[in-house]
């Protein structure tokens, strides 16, 4: 369904597009969340520094000003409502089978970043199919998934049995469901007021979304070190508005896309996590605590099953291989 929609979406901007767009109006770029999430800093204004000299204009559209609903960001783009926009593959996992190996527990090895793994592939013609109609500008991964949960404590995988547990796409469901909990799929926006009522009894995601979301006035306790996985992120641009860029504004843009605004986005999201954990350890009212090596091992038992068996199941083997550089 949403592929079909997609197709006839991309072919009826380009059309348009063609037609005749006026290059000197502002490219407007269009995300969901506040202007003081760690995107605006570590993604948004970056990509305008690297692009001012050039006459290229971007003008931001936060808090959803070109659209409510996070899930359409892609379709919005396409669709020409906006020029850029940020999101989550997790919200359409369906478009993005390949792209979503990424997310899950194991996939990405020790050492290695999130981006470089998801631009091996990329490179490599192998998620070309997953982003019809745009121009990848960025594509990283967020830090490690932590446990964020109201009056339960996660020490072992028992600890989840029949909670209910908020995640952001199909990978994180999958190692939900091997934990013997429950997968709740809601947009980031609606975890505050789920926690609050007792909807969802926890949430997994990175540390950053505690502080972005003030998820700290709702949870309570929080468990590091898990084998959760990681939440892929896109920015991407209208192919034909790209297409169409005078050749001083696309080499400026070219300059930044790809690796380099993808290692910014990705190291914003570290470091906010690392202040944010800071945060909530600090404030004497959580409880914060960090696996050991055996307990992490015991919730290893039952996730990683979960990577390989996804991987099989979109024929995935190639690509995870490109990604981890083998």
């Amino acid at each position: 369904m949403i592929k079909t929609m997609l197709r006839s979406a991309v072919a009826a901007a380009a059309l348009s597009l063609a037609a005749g767009a006026t290059m000197a109006e502002p490219m407007k770029f269009a995300h969901w969340v506040p202007p003081a999430h760690t995107l605006t800093a570590s993604t948004i204004e970056p990509l305008q520094a690297a692009v001012a000299d050039s006459g290229l204009e971007i003008e931001v559209y936060p808090g959803g000003e070109l659209g409510a609903g996070p899930l359409e960001q892609y379709v919005r783009v396409v669709q020409g409502v906006a020029d850029m926009v940020w999101g989550l593959q997790g919200y359409t996992s369906a478009q993005f089978p390949l792209t979503m190996i990424s997310e899950l527990p194991g996939a990405l090895p020790e050492g290695m970043t999130g981006y470089d793994m998801l631009w091996n592939a990329y490179e490599a013609g192998q998620l070309d199919g997953e982003f019809p109609g745009t121009v990848p500008l960025a594509l990283w991964l967020s830090e490690p998934n932590v446990f964020i949960m109201k009056d339960h404590d996660i020490r072992k995988p028992e600890d989840l049995a029949g909670l209910k547990i908020r995640v952001s796409g199909s990978a994180a469901a999958a190692a939900v469901e091997s934990l013997g909990a429950t997968p709740v799929q809601m947009p980031a926006g609606e975890i505050y007021n789920s926690l609050q009522t007792g909807l969802i009894d926890g949430v997994i995601t990175g540390a950053s979304a505690i502080g972005d979301f003030k998820l700290d006035e709702v949870a309570n306790s929080y468990t590091l070190n898990a084998p959760l996985g990681h939440i892929s992120f896109y920015v991407v641009m209208n192919k034909a508005k790209y297409d169409a860029l005078p050749e001083e504004q696309k080499a400026a843009l070219d300059a930044i896309k790809g690796r380099p605004l993808s290692q910014s986005a990705e190291e914003g999201w570290n470091a906010r996590a690392d202040q944010v954990i800071e945060e909530i350890s600090n404030t004497g009212d959580n409880t914060v605590y960090t696996l050991t090596d055996e307990e992490r091992a015991a919730f290893e038992a039952l996730t990683y099953p979960i990577r390989d068996e996804v991987v099989g199941e979109v024929g995935g083997s190639e690509v995870l291989a490109t990604m981890q550089g083998q």
